[in-house]
């Protein structure tokens, strides 16, 4: 499973994690590998349903608790060198953050709300569902939905 897996999605990966994370300081083979590392970890069903979603998900995350550790213990840095941590990459976020928006703008309204409410408010899906008036498994099933249409859209 996890070979097929890899031989399959592991190219395109690197490529989403290299454009996404670029001039970030991080090492986009290093995340390739340690995403497969985490995804072995799921059943064979579980990967079978948008397998692209599912790497990238656990890669950004994986990419962001990197960089949270790297902001905690930050390398030493010369006196008259210029701080690194205020070096924002431009051009690669922008667009992603631009296909992005787009991909959300493009959800069905009841996509777009469960998936508004999930990732912007501090809600979770029993609070979602009690303030729509939906079963905690239909917030479920549209934000799995809602997911899979923004990676499928971001990777088009």
């Amino acid at each position: 499973m996890i070979d097929r897996l890899y031989r399959s999605h592991a190219g395109w990966l690197l490529g989403r994690l290299q454009r996404r994370f670029a001039g970030m300081g991080l090492e986009a083979e290093d995340l390739v590998q340690d995403t497969y590392m985490r995804v072995a970890r799921y059943s064979e069903e579980a990967t079978q349903h948008h397998p692209r979603a599912l790497l990238l998900r656990i890669g950004v995350n994986l990419a962001r608790d990197q960089m949270r550790r790297n902001k905690i213990r930050p390398a030493p840095v010369a006196a008259n060198d210029p701080d690194p941590s205020w070096e924002i990459p431009v051009g690669a976020d922008q667009e992603y953050l631009l296909g992005l928006k787009h991909a959300i703008l493009s959800l069905p309204p009841d996509l777009r709300s469960v998936f508004l409410l999930s990732r912007f408010t501090p809600m979770t899906n029993a609070d979602i569902a009690k303030r729509l008036g939906i079963s905690v498994k239909t917030v479920e099933w549209r934000m799995s939905k809602a997911l899979a249409h923004c990676a499928q859209r971001l990777s088009d």
